[in-house]
């Protein structure tokens, strides 16, 4: 029995949602607009010249950028030799847990809450939560900010009176910041953990916990990131595997996107270098009949976010390179996905993620083009690929491209 790997390059859109208007982002395109920075000689920071995704680009990457978005990518013009096409979300949001879900199967049935960008951001209550579960007198933050400016602006009060930070973006999202040694890391966590039912029943998607380490002028943010988010409200594509009895493997923070549910195994890493380690482990140890389910965040946390153009070209190569070498190690019949959960085009307006098609990129089941097809159509063609039927209660299933 054949194994299925489905990979998410987190924000690596390729532009051309037919909404992206309602959501004030005409004309984002993640991957073309990086493509035609690197043509021009405006990402020369640690690399050179126009953008080099060979394998991906193989695969039909350029390709799915032009039936995206309708402009070319320069630097990638492969003729393809594997499945390729590009996807649009129906789910009304343009974050983690919609994007997953529906790659899974299950759209998003609601509409998320986004807290206000005013100050205080939170509602009273809220905040009076926050604190009373914290054991302080209040918090730090209650804003719209970047989670790097943040804790550079509030770190050294933080240390000095212990309130956490707590602060928003224009995602459905609470985030909390804490110093790991002063505050405690387990606090942090346990903190997030009990706060995050409060905040789920608002229709907000995720309480994450940012713990921090350093002094003033030198903090930084540590891998020990987790993410509470509100349970999928259908089974998923993993739910469905494991009922099905293919062992389910999460790599990344795919277990806290789907709040720990449909999976058996986690591998965990510290950057996207040691969990493509696990990738490549995976490739060569998971059984037959597994499904590999897996994120690689720092493209929208490293790069997107911070409008690093250069350092997002950076990690776009080096990934296609790593695609390459995981390719080589798979088995006859496997199949391999290559998708994003929706963009965060670094040369945007903003900080924020943007609304974009993204393209799905298939190895290991021949050649020829998906066209343009629905988020949970990379799930039906999953679950058909490892002979799982798609019924009973849920959401409408997508089509499977295979």
């Amino acid at each position: 029995m054949s194994r299925a790997f489905l990979i998410v390059l987190d924000s690596v859109g390729c532009g051309g949602a037919p909404d992206a208007e309602a959501f004030g982002d005409t004309g984002a395109n993640t991957l073309g607009h990086i493509a035609a920075a690197c043509a021009e000689g405006r990402a020369e920071t640690g690399r050179s010249g126009p953008l080099r995704m060979p394998v991906l680009d193989g695969l039909g990457l350029g390709a799915a950028i032009r039936l995206a978005s309708g402009h070319p990518a320069p630097g990638l013009t492969a003729m393809p030799h594997g499945l390729w096409g590009a996807a649009t979300e129906v789910s009304r949001g343009k974050d983690t847990p919609s994007g997953h879900w529906e790659l899974a199967g299950v759209p998003v049935p609601w509409d998320w809450t986004y807290f206000p960008d005013t100050r205080p951001a939170f509602p009273e209550s809220l905040s009076a939560e926050i604190a009373a579960r914290a054991g302080t007198d209040g918090i730090l933050g209650n804003c719209h900010a970047s989670g790097t400016a943040i804790i550079d602006e509030l770190g050294a009060e933080h240390l000095r009176c212990g309130w956490p930070i707590a602060y928003t973006s224009a995602d459905s999202v609470l985030q909390i910041a804490a110093h790991e040694d002063g505050f405690g890391l387990d606090r942090l966590l346990n903190l997030c953990e009990s706060v995050a039912p409060t905040v789920h029943a608002m229709r907000v998607g995720r309480v994450i916990a940012r713990p921090f380490l350093g002094k003033p002028g030198s903090f930084a943010r540590t891998p020990n990131r987790r993410d509470y988010a509100v349970a999928p409200p259908a089974p998923t594509l993993l739910d469905r595997a494991q009922a099905a009895g293919h062992t389910v493997h999460a790599v990344g923070k795919i277990g806290d996107i789907f709040s720990q549910r449909g999976i058996d195994r986690l591998h965990k890493g510290r950057d996207d270098a040691a969990l493509m380690d696990q990738l490549h482990r995976l490739a060569g140890e998971a059984e037959q009949g597994s499904l590999i389910f897996a994120n690689l965040v720092e493209f929208d946390s490293v790069y997107g976010h911070r409008r690093d153009v250069a350092g997002y070209a950076r990690a776009l190569e080096w990934v296609d390179a790593e695609a390459g070498r995981f390719l080589a190690r798979l088995r006859s019949g496997d199949l391999a996905v290559f998708t994003a959960d929706h963009g965060n085009d670094p040369t945007f307006r903003g900080t924020e993620h943007t609304r974009e098609r993204v393209p799905v990129l298939a190895a290991g089941r021949g050649a020829g083009q998906i066209g343009l097809c629905a988020f949970a159509d990379v799930g039906a063609s999953v679950a058909a690929h490892l002979g799982i039927e798609i019924d009973g209660p849920g959401p409408e299933p997508g089509r499977s491209f295979l």
